[in-house]
């Protein structure tokens, strides 16, 4: 089980994990609640570059379709093939199997929020 204290969060409802020079993306049960059961996961490419607060892929849900924030800047090293294939990954574990992308960073992630400050920021339903 994911340590969720031991994860960085941002206000567009994703978790970073870093480990090293490389961290690990994914959006927050929050985040996968609010959209509903997803249907489809549009991921960067391999050794893509990203920069943070910029657009790098797409979650659709039977709700909506929501934009996937980089959280950081960096280049991409691995996407999560098995979510693209069964996208309802997301919902069932987000913070495990739901990964969504590693990054190689470029720069320790700044601006995030720590874990009582994310569920402080969905009022308390994170």
């Amino acid at each position: 089980m994911t340590d969720l204290d031991a994860l960085m969060y941002t206000a567009e409802h994703e978790w970073i994990a870093v480990d090293g020079d490389v961290a690990t993306v994914g959006i927050t049960d929050y985040a996968a609640d609010q959209l509903g059961d997803v249907v489809f996961v549009d991921l960067p490419s391999v050794d893509a570059a990203v920069s943070a607060g910029d657009v790098c892929g797409e979650i659709e849900s039977t709700k909506s379709v929501g934009e996937l924030y980089a959280p950081l800047s960096g280049a991409v090293v691995a996407v999560n093939d098995a979510v693209v294939e069964d996208p309802s990954i997301v919902n069932n574990d987000p913070y495990g199997r739901g990964w969504l992308v590693k990054i190689r960073i470029d720069a320790e992630p700044t601006g995030t929020l720590d874990r009582a400050a994310y569920v402080a920021l969905t009022g308390g339903d994170a």
